[in-house]
């Protein structure tokens, strides 16, 4: 049976929108129903007319005090976030929306204490995601883009880690059957990260890197990123539209 189509999308910030991701979403047939809070949209109690869920990321101070959300709307969001896995419903956070699922199902994020994570990185597929529906096909050592100060650092309980990295344990998790978390961005385009570093040039500065430089570095991989990262929404389309299932069977050659 085939289930709706519609995701929605909840933006936390007008610097990090769906870009990319939504693009590949909408070319596999889905349709992207946006509700953006910081600009005083209410956050949905339900999901009457919607088959997905997809949270993004934003520049809050979002965790400043123990785990403590900043933004107004974080509480009604959390709450949105475990009802979708209480009803099994396709649910995708990305970056501040990974921690944000983590927190809502009784995990933790805090600062870094690497400090921050910004530009380019590759993360490990652990052996537990060979079977999970959107991570079995990844690439075991994807291309992934990173800014963040805070990060996941213990999972929900029952949570599945699914890809990792030396510096960031916690980099990919699913917690139910069909909610993942990511704590980095894949829906980045080259003139979203380029925007970033201009609004972020001090951190860059003391970091000692320069705008241009985490700018280059990342538009050099954003071809490696989509090829790891579109099919991997595509998949997540197939699971709200019920054409695939909660398992990936890989086809073994004779």
């Amino acid at each position: 049976m085939v289930s709706d189509p519609r995701i929605l999308v909840v933006e936390n910030d007008p610097t990090d929108d769906v870009r990319r991701l939504g693009d590949w979403l909408t070319a596999a047939g889905a349709e992207l129903v946006i509700v953006r809070p910081h600009a005083g949209d209410a956050v949905p109690t339900g999901f009457d007319g919607v088959g997905g869920l997809v949270v993004l990321g934003g520049a809050q101070e979002a965790f400043p005090t123990g785990g403590v959300p900043g933004a107004p709307w974080f509480a009604e969001l959390s709450d949105l976030l475990r009802a979708a896995v209480a009803a099994g419903l396709p649910t995708l956070g990305v970056c501040l929306g990974g921690q944000l699922l983590a927190q809502a199902m009784g995990g933790r994020v805090e600062r870094s204490e690497h400090g921050p994570v910004i530009g380019p990185r590759l993360v490990a597929k652990r052996d537990t995601a060979e079977k999970d529906p959107l991570f079995g096909p990844v690439p075991f050592t994807p291309d992934v883009l990173h800014w963040h100060s805070d990060e996941i650092t213990v999972l929900p309980p029952g949570a599945v880690l699914l890809a990792t990295s030396s510096a960031v344990p916690n980099q990919a998790f699913r917690v139910g059957s069909r909610a993942w978390g990511l704590q980095f961005h894949i829906e980045c385009d080259t003139a979203m990260i380029a925007a970033w570093a201009a609004d972020d040039a001090a951190t860059l500065d003391a970091l000692g890197i320069a705008p241009g430089t985490v700018v280059e570095r990342c538009a050099a991989v954003m071809d490696d990123v989509e090829d790891a990262w579109r099919p991997f929404a595509e998949r997540f389309a197939a699971l709200v539209r019920g054409t695939i299932g909660s398992m990936y069977l890989p086809v073994i050659e004779a």
